[in-house]
């Protein structure tokens, strides 16, 4: 019960309850949150703070970005989930938060089509700053096993490489990419 109760808390204000509504839409950074919600960034990151301390949502790293979600699976996602639930359809305010949520999803693709139009001459030689590419490709192999596969589809395919080395095991290969 403590759990619950904890996080009804965290959750009876105002702009808690419209960051989890845009967390219901996905998972967003604290710069992306301060546009959607209009807020100062120690606002945004004071409930979120709040929030994560009570179980609402989670944290996780990506990159240099810590982005922010609903939980999933515990009786802290479930609660969120209901919140949401609960939200009004007609809302003024939860409308212009979806608003901006739209725009910011389209910036942040905008700034991912920029950076592979710029890079994508140089785009295998930048992956193996990250990962080894063939690291990368032997683990996908040794998890399809030998078994041949009928239909291997590789979705932000790049340049191919993982159509290639998939090539041996797949009757029919399809490469879906944004910039092709």
């Amino acid at each position: 019960m403590d759990e619950l109760l904890a996080g009804l808390r965290a959750a009876a204000e105002s702009t808690r309850i419209r960051i989890l509504f845009v967390l219901s839409h996905g998972e967003f950074n604290v710069s992306e949150l301060t546009q959607i919600l209009g807020q100062s960034q120690p606002r945004v990151s004071r409930h979120l703070k709040l929030m994560t301390e009570a179980g609402l949502i989670t944290r996780h790293k990506e990159g240099n970005w810590v982005l922010f979600r609903l939980r999933e699976g515990d009786l802290g996602g479930a609660l969120s989930r209901a919140i949401v639930d609960l939200l009004p359809g007609q809302d003024a305010e939860l409308a212009r938060d979806l608003a901006r949520l739209e725009e910011v999803r389209a910036t942040r693709a905008a700034a991912a089509a920029r950076y592979f139009s710029d890079n994508a001459a140089q785009w295998e030689t930048l992956r193996r700053l990250h990962v080894r590419e063939e690291d990368v490709e032997a683990a996908m192999l040794h998890l399809a096993g030998p078994q041949p596969i009928s239909l291997h589809a590789d979705l932000g395919t790049g340049t191919g490489s993982v159509l290639k080395s998939f090539a041996r095991l797949a009757s029919q290969s399809i490469g879906i990419d944004s910039s092709r």
